[in-house]
């Protein structure tokens, strides 16, 4: 009985479960071709696998097949120890060049504008937006924005290593000295600002000092305006070193500063050596007696300049007849500012003597001067007996005129047609046409006695 029961398990394939009738598929799961697959335990060793599949087998020994294969993984033993290792070797290499290559990161290169962010926020203060949003601009206006030392710094911090800004206006922005130095030390390293206002920024003296400093040191700066700044004298005294050591900036700005007779004796002698200075405004300073003596000197030796405002200063009487011995020897200045410098009468008469020979200027401004008339004849004749005269524009305002200036100017008309002239109000004048300039244009007007 028990010989036919295995029997009927070996035809169904060690499945005694399913019904003799259900056909058998030789694919079907569980069907091994009439092979008896014996399961090993993991905690098995292979000895005792053996035996108890001899056991289970009746003595028979179970063939091995592709899809009946009696599958073991030993766990211990010298070979499959050193092929562990080995492989787990080879997979600690792997991960640490997986780990190199994570960690080869793109290197921060900062920007002017996270510079700039990251140095406001050093200083405490919020990022100013227009700097940002024309940062890369060539020219940057931030005048009349109050930004104060604080802000000034961290723009300092963020302009020293910016390329694209080539013009920088700074003008009334509280910088006062330490904001002079902030931008000062700015200007030592950056090379590519070429124009820079710094005016109606209450510098002072040690501003003018960390400026001058800055002008030993700069290559690049070709303008730069220090108007309205309190310069004194003292002041004067680094300015005038700087202008003897740069031979760079070509327009110079320091009107409306507080500059005497000791200041115009030392910015005269460094005038005199610079050789680069083609613009200089020295208006609305104090500059008169000794002072404004060496400044009408220095233009005599000064080769280079074109253009000097010395309006609203103290030149009087000796300083116009110096600088009239000044435009004997110098050929190159075209523009002269003379206005409000108290030059009486005789001082226009001896100025006027310069005139007679000079050959390059061509704007003269002498209006307001307590030179009368008269004064304003003389320097007409000047014009008129030197046909090689280049002046195309006098300005002669609020200098009251008579009839013997309209005839003369109306003379000296005939030689130089293109001569325009401005003056004051008529007194005793003809009724005839003469010629009036009102704010750059002409007008032929009918004067009334």
């Amino acid at each position: 009985m028990e010989s036919e029961l295995v029997s009927e398990v070996e035809q169904l394939g060690g499945i005694g479960s399913r019904p003799p009738s259900r056909p058998r598929n030789p694919y079907s799961r569980g069907s091994v071709d009439n092979q008896t697959v014996t399961r090993i335990d993991a905690d098995t060793s292979p000895s005792q696998s053996a035996s108890s599949g001899q056991s289970s087998g009746g003595g028979k020994e179970v063939p091995e097949t592709e899809t009946g294969r009696e599958w073991s993984q030993p766990r211990d033993g010298p070979g499959n120890d050193a092929e562990a290792e080995t492989m787990h070797s080879s997979n600690d290499e792997d991960n640490v060049r997986d780990l190199e290559i994570k960690d080869e990161k793109v290197p921060f290169v900062p920007t002017d504008e996270s510079r700039y962010q990251a140095a406001c926020k050093i200083y405490g203060v919020v990022p100013v937006r227009s700097f940002l949003q024309n940062i890369h601009a060539s020219e940057l206006n931030m005048m009349h924005c109050g930004l104060g030392l604080q802000h000034i710094r961290a723009l300092a911090v963020s302009l020293v290593t910016n390329t694209s800004i080539l013009k920088l206006n700074l003008k009334d922005n509280r910088l006062e000295g330490l904001g002079g130095v902030a931008i000062a030390e700015m200007l030592k390293e950056n090379c590519y600002i070429t124009e820079i206002n710094l005016s109606e920024n209450k510098l002072g003296v040690e501003g003018a000092h960390a400026i001058s400093s800055m002008l030993m040191e700069n290559s690049t700066l070709v303008s730069i305006n220090l108007s309205g700044n309190h310069f004194n004298d003292h002041a004067a005294i680094y300015l005038a070193e700087a202008l003897k050591t740069n031979q760079k900036v070509e327009d110079l700005d320091l009107s409306y500063n507080k500059m005497g007779s000791v200041a115009g004796e030392l910015l005269g002698e460094a005038i005199a050596e610079n050789t680069a200075m083609k613009v200089l405004n020295l208006s609305w300073n104090c500059i008169r007696g000794s002072g404004a003596l060496a400044l009408a000197k220095s233009l005599g030796a000064n080769i280079f300049l074109r253009k000097v405002d010395l309006s609203y200063n103290g030149l009087a009487k000796e300083g116009a007849a110096t600088l009239g011995e000044a435009l004997t020897l110098n050929n190159v200045l075209e523009e002269l500012n003379l206005s409000i410098n108290q030059i009486p009468l005789e001082g226009a008469v001896s100025f006027a003597m310069g005139l007679q020979k000079n050959k390059t200027l061509r704007i003269l401004g002498m209006g307001r001067n307590p030179m009368q008339c008269l004064g304003c004849i003389a320097v007409l004749k000047a014009i008129q007996e030197n046909p090689e005269s280049a002046l195309e524009f006098l300005d002669f305002s609020e200098i009251p005129v008579d009839q013997d200036f309209m005839d003369l100017y109306d003379n000296v008309k005939e030689t130089f047609p293109s001569l325009q002239v401005k003056h004051g109000v008529g007194i005793g004048i003809k009724k005839k046409q003469h010629l009036s300039v009102s704010a750059g244009a002409i007008q032929r007007t009918q004067v009334d006695d």
